[in-house]
Protein backbone atom coordinates (compact mmCIF):
# COMPACT_ATOMS: atom_id res chain seq x y z
CA UNK A 1 0.00 0.00 0.00
CA UNK A 2 1.34 3.47 -0.84
CA UNK A 3 1.43 6.19 1.77
CA UNK A 4 -1.65 8.38 2.20
CA UNK A 5 -1.25 11.98 1.15
CA UNK A 6 -2.39 14.75 3.48
CA UNK A 7 -5.40 16.72 2.21
CA UNK A 8 -4.19 20.32 1.88
CA UNK A 9 -7.49 21.97 2.82
CA UNK A 10 -7.94 19.77 5.86
CA UNK A 11 -4.46 20.42 7.26
CA UNK A 12 -5.16 24.17 7.31
CA UNK A 13 -8.59 23.89 8.92
CA UNK A 14 -8.35 21.02 11.40
CA UNK A 15 -5.91 20.31 14.24
CA UNK A 16 -5.49 17.19 16.38
CA UNK A 17 -4.38 17.91 19.94
CA UNK A 18 -2.08 15.70 22.00
CA UNK A 19 -5.03 13.75 23.44
CA UNK A 20 -6.26 12.88 19.95
CA UNK A 21 -9.23 15.25 19.92
CA UNK A 22 -10.02 16.76 16.52
CA UNK A 23 -10.64 20.53 16.69
CA UNK A 24 -11.95 22.98 14.09
CA UNK A 25 -13.11 26.57 13.97
CA UNK A 26 -16.78 27.36 13.47
CA UNK A 27 -17.91 28.81 10.16
CA UNK A 28 -19.07 32.40 9.42
CA UNK A 29 -17.02 33.94 12.21
CA UNK A 30 -14.62 36.06 10.19
CA UNK A 31 -16.68 38.26 7.86
CA UNK A 32 -19.81 40.45 7.89
CA UNK A 33 -19.29 41.08 11.59
CA UNK A 34 -21.12 44.44 11.71
CA UNK A 35 -24.55 42.89 11.30
CA UNK A 36 -24.00 40.11 13.85
CA UNK A 37 -24.85 40.56 17.51
CA UNK A 38 -22.18 40.29 20.20
CA UNK A 39 -23.61 37.03 21.49
CA UNK A 40 -23.68 35.54 17.99
CA UNK A 41 -20.05 36.53 17.45
CA UNK A 42 -19.06 34.95 20.77
CA UNK A 43 -20.85 31.75 19.76
CA UNK A 44 -18.73 31.50 16.61
CA UNK A 45 -15.48 32.30 18.43
CA UNK A 46 -13.18 29.56 19.60
CA UNK A 47 -13.02 25.96 18.50
CA UNK A 48 -15.38 23.02 18.32
CA UNK A 49 -14.55 19.34 18.74
CA UNK A 50 -15.41 16.90 15.99
CA UNK A 51 -16.75 13.54 17.12
CA UNK A 52 -17.75 10.24 15.59
CA UNK A 53 -17.52 9.68 11.86
CA UNK A 54 -16.53 13.29 11.16
CA UNK A 55 -13.48 12.99 13.42
CA UNK A 56 -12.52 9.66 11.87
CA UNK A 57 -12.73 11.07 8.33
CA UNK A 58 -10.75 14.17 9.32
CA UNK A 59 -7.95 12.03 10.74
CA UNK A 60 -7.89 9.97 7.54
CA UNK A 61 -7.59 13.18 5.50
CA UNK A 62 -4.64 14.21 7.67
CA UNK A 63 -2.85 10.95 6.86
CA UNK A 64 -3.36 9.18 10.18
CA UNK A 65 -4.52 5.58 10.47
Amino acid sequence: MPKLKTHSGTKDRIKVNKNGKVLRRKATGKHFLEKKSKSRKRTHAGVQELTGKQAKNAKLNLGAK
